[in-house]
């Protein structure tokens, strides 16, 4: 049995989704019974896979979005078939997939496809539930992310929930430094601090909304916390820079910009929390990245982000900048909630696994082939 593995629109792993490949091609690895083959940009020839003993087939293209459209459509297929593929598994559906699969495939679906349509155009949206009604199988990384699809008339039956692992080699809990200073290359962040680690690229992330209530912990409490919020820059980098400047406490704001994913365990345990408003996460796995480094987590009711906390973190309405306030001020100042929820936030992401997620997922791939 032959998988291919397609690595376009993972933006050489430098996003969430390039994140997702990164983990799980890790995990693959090839036997007597299964061989798996990443093919993408030359680019991306060690990008992926890493660790594993996996190959990769270069497919010479210009790097442009338009020509690795165009190639999905009209060409893949016929790569599929001449790399005797028996199935193929495509991280970025959103991205790209061919119009018709004459191999049989699965697509990965990351995100909320209903909010992500707001920035797309008609005929993009056409075309991603065009195929993913056409696809073999979807995996979901959620139940949220599976109803959001179903709403969008995509038949549930063919729809798998497989959640998302997390590293456990590099997010654990660790022996905090007590310095007045976290040094996280290429920073040195004054501790404490709390951290909001997302992408500044919807007014739905809620970084203005999170801004004003730490404006209100600050003004209540007077304590001498920090606010950092770590992610690449977006449609909505401006409004937020804009929202930190004008604030009253300004200097206790923090905007790192992109931040290596390797940073973060040592970003995560300096924290006092990790602070997550995001209404529109279908994964949420920096919630579990900061329960599986010791960190008290407070995050929104929306999305999946209720789902994958469990009932180990503070709840809170991210519209609500007062909700937003109180549930900073009880993980500042609660030594025994900031206990037990660092207990049970540990315990809670060990059921969080990337093998485990490899695992399910090649029972899916092994699926569309019989």
């Amino acid at each position: 049995m032959k998988i291919g593995i397609d690595t376009f629109g993972c933006e050489h792993g430098r996003s969430g989704i390039g994140s997702y490949l990164t983990s799980i091609s890790q995990k693959f690895q090839n036997t007597d019974q299964v061989q798996f083959e990443l093919f993408g940009a030359e680019i991306d020839r060690y990008t992926y896979g890493r660790d594993s003993n996996i190959g990769y087939e270069s497919v010479i293209l210009p790097d442009d979005d338009r020509s690795e459209k165009l190639w999905h459509m009209f060409i893949s297929n016929a790569f599929a078939k001449k790399q005797k593929y028996d199935a193929i598994l495509f991280p970025a559906s959103s991205y790209a997939m061919p119009l018709f699969f004459s191999t049989p495939s699965v697509a990965v679906v990351n995100d909320i496809v209903s909010e992500s349509f707001a920035s797309k155009t008609f005929a993009e949206r056409t075309r991603i539930k065009f195929c993913l009604k056409h696809v073999n199988k979807i995996i979901a990384p959620s139940m949220y992310v599976k109803k959001d699809l179903r709403r969008l008339g995509i038949n549930q039956d063919k729809i798998i929930v497989v959640h998302n692992g997390i590293n456990h080699s590099l997010f654990y809990q660790r022996e905090i430094f007590t310095g007045e200073s976290e040094m996280i290359k290429p920073f040195a962040i004054r501790r404490p601090y709390f951290l909001y680690a997302s992408t500044l690229s919807s007014p739905l992330k809620r970084h203005v909304e999170l801004i004003k209530g730490f404006e209100i912990f600050k003004k209540k409490t007077n304590l001498p916390h920090r606010l950092v919020l770590s992610g690449s820059e977006g449609a909505c980098a401006e409004s937020v820079k804009k929202a930190a400047m004008i604030s009253p406490y300004a200097s206790d704001i923090f905007i790192t910009g992109y931040f290596p994913h390797e940073s973060f365990p040592a970003l995560y345990a300096g924290s006092e929390g990790c602070l997550f408003p995001s209404e529109i996460e279908g994964v949420g796995l920096p919630v579990l990245e900061a329960m599986a480094t010791g960190v008290p987590v407070a995050c929104s009711k929306s999305g999946a982000l209720q789902e994958i906390a469990g009932e180990k973190a503070i709840l809170f309405d991210s519209s609500n900048i007062e909700e937003i306030a109180d549930s900073i001020e009880k993980i500042a100042v609660d030594s025994n909630l900031r206990k037990k929820m660092i207990k049970e936030g540990i315990e809670w992401a060990q059921k969080f696994d990337w093998q485990k997620t490899a695992d399910e997922t090649l029972e899916v791939l092994k699926s569309v082939i019989n």
